[in-house]
């Protein structure tokens, strides 16, 4: 477990993480403000010099206000003082008083106007930051390979990043608080320590044990966030199921709504009882912590008091002490508290960069070779292996097979023979665990990645149906172009999507879906136009159709591969149905088995030479007799 955190019994962490290992979380600090101070130095600048000048304001409006009594206790003892107010004030008595009352006020006006200038400057900046943190966040997270993203721990580590770049920003705050904390501390402790310097020992031997406790109940508390990222994730999931537009028929058909309440029910029990036994000793040891301070507190109390007894200190004086011993008191522990705090959102921190560190596995080599335009001699697997990371099964295992350039190949076979991961090692999704797949008799990994990808348009059978308007749904498939409309048009019509988004009321500007307000849901077989829509929006090299038409009854998916074969020609094409009629029109089929080619041919030359492909192909034709 990251950061020495251990899982007990109950989900509570069995020890929190060590010293070490949180003060070497501090280390997120820096690159944490450094990506503050990019993201707008002019805000941080003005938090920063607003903050210089607040610092200095709280001990000065105190001796002030030392001042000001000092002086009231002067002309209480002046000899024939003046009989009323308008008497005080002709005689000049008042002036030095009225000076500083007029001081006084001024300082807290600008206490006032700053506070808000702070308020206002952090917000605009925490919304910034966390805004460019997310971005920053999702662009890292483009870079890396789609096994991280069918990992279930890398789905965890995801999730505490995604939290940490848009709810962990109030870090930012408390350094600069902190900061200003520091200044003001000083500035309170130069004038105890003219006074009376061993209350500022008696202050330390007050608070560092509070210190000890908070630091050590935050990471008690990061080590529980941590463990329960899982269960938090689960929860999340049950509610999205419970109440969701994509999930409601399901759930209303099968009665799932009681098993799914109660499912949330126990996981967030769980949650809340680990939670509850942390809250309740945190809160204990609060109170004891606490009374130490408050013991400390009155003791200073009792000497200042006994100096102004013994006039060892005026009125004014023990008004400043007790109130900056006070004050002190309350800065230090809150800047050895927010000390511990700092150190524990740094290890929360901690999981946004350690993410932002995760580098990816398939990436462009150095001096990658451009996509061939045109292709010379297509894509070749030499006994290719492969499986996925954590499992013991091959998906595929000695595949060996050409794709030329122009040719149209159909893969059948039945579920789990390999074909969908055949299509990720070709786009690589994925690069082989054994032999190697190359194209125009190069190693596939010697090509650049983006040109790879954009010369391949694949629309995989769990294609994603977008939430966002009928143009941008087609143009997601080469969206540097989503303002070409003739193109988006041009590419609904190759896929016949064109009389789906004419029924729509707003046309290519429809927002389709039902997530958002004003959506049109569409059909399965509509959402599959458009998906397939997106391949010939792409206008790419390699086209890959992986079952393309499941969703789409007899007569529109003639009409699809009719048009798919018009369209396809020049190009490189694979075909994934376990429709036999679909598979029919390819070049060249290849019948898959346990992960390899078990056969090769023609529909006619397959069905003539018996095997698998005769065997499927006689069931299916049977449903039809």
């Amino acid at each position: 477990m990251a950061l020495g955190a251990r899982p007990g019994r109950n989900g509570m962490p069995a020890r929190p993480t060590t010293w070490r290992e949180r003060l070497g979380a501090l280390r997120n600090l820096p690159p944490f403000l450094a990506m503050v101070w990019r993201t707008s130095r002019l805000l941080t600048a003005t938090t920063l010099a607003v903050r210089l000048v607040r610092a200095l304001l709280p001990v000065a409006m105190l001796f002030v206000g030392k001042l000001i009594i000092d002086e009231v206790v002067a002309l209480t003892q002046v000899a024939a003082p003046p009989a009323d107010l308008s008497a005080w004030l002709s005689s000049g008595l008042l002036g030095r008083l009225e000076a500083l009352l007029l001081a006084e006020f001024a300082l807290a006006v600008a206490s006032d106007l700053l506070g808000r200038i702070v308020s206002l400057v952090d917000g605009l900046l925490s919304d910034r930051v966390s805004n460019d943190a997310s971005v920053r966040l999702m662009e890292h997270a483009a870079t890396l390979d789609l096994a991280d993203f069918e990992d279930a721990a890398f789905q965890d580590r995801m999730d505490r990043a995604r939290m940490q770049a848009s709810g962990r920003m109030s870090l930012m705050g408390q350094l600069f608080g902190q900061a200003q904390d520091i200044i003001t501390v000083a500035s309170f402790a130069a004038g105890l320590v003219v006074y009376a310097p061993w209350l500022m020992v008696l202050l330390a031997v007050a608070l560092v044990p509070s210190f000890l406790g908070e630091a050590h109940f935050n990471a008690l508390s990061y080590a529980l966030s941590y463990v329960r990222t899982p269960q938090r994730r689960e929860l999340d999931y049950v509610r999205q199921v419970a109440a969701s537009a994509d999930t409601a028929k399901e759930v209303k058909i099968f009665g799932l709504s009681q098993f799914l309440i109660d499912r949330y029910r126990t996981i967030s029990r769980e949650t809340y009882h680990a939670s509850r036994q942390l809250a309740l000793r945190r809160a204990v040891w609060g109170v004891v912590f606490a009374a130490l301070g408050t013991i400390a507190y009155y003791a200073a109390y009792a000497y200042i008091a006994w100096g102004a007894v013994t006039g060892a200190l005026t009125i004014g004086d023990l008004t400043f002490l007790a109130a900056s011993f006070l004050r002190l008191r309350g800065l230090l522990e809150g800047l050895l508290t927010g000390f511990s705090s700092t150190a524990g959102q740094a290890l929360y921190i901690d999981d946004l960069f350690s993410f932002l560190r995760t580098e990816p596995g398939i990436r462009s080599p150095e001096d990658a070779l451009p996509f061939p335009q045109p292709m010379q001699e297509g894509f070749v697997f030499e006994d290719v292996g492969f499986r996925y990371p954590g499992s013991e099964r091959w998906a595929v295992r000695h595949l060996s097979f050409s794709l030329a350039p122009g040719e149209v190949v159909a893969l059948v076979g039945e579920n789990g023979a390999g074909k969908t991961t055949l299509v990720k090692l070709l786009a690589r999704l994925y690069d082989p665990v054994e032999g190697r797949v190359l194209l125009d008799g190069r190693d596939l990994r010697a090509y650049a990645l983006e040109g790879l990808r954009a010369a391949i348009g694949v629309i995989f059978q769990d294609f994603v149906r977008y939430n966002l308007p009928a143009a941008d749904n087609i143009a997601v498939g080469r969206i540097e172009a989503r303002d070409d409309r003739a193109r988006i048009a041009a590419a609904a019509s190759a896929a016949l999507a064109d009389s789906v988004v004419a029924k729509l009321p707003n046309g290519y500007d429809q927002m389709i879906g039902k997530r958002f307000r004003n959506g049109v849901d569409l059909s399965g077989g509509e959402w599959q136009k458009m998906a397939i829509a997106r391949a010939y929006m792409r206008d790419a090299e390699v086209l890959i159709l992986d079952e393309p038409t499941a969703a789409l009854d007899a007569r529109a998916e003639y009409e699809v591969f009719q048009r798919f074969q018009e369209l396809s020609a020049g190009r490189s094409a694979i075909l994934i149905s376990h429709r036999f009629s679909s598979v029919r029109m390819a070049d060249r089929i290849l019948v898959l088995a346990d992960g390899r080619v078990e056969a090769s041919g023609t529909h006619g030359d397959l069905l003539a030479a018996g095997g698998r492909y005769a065997e499927l192909f006689e069931l299916q034709a049977a449903g039809y007799r």
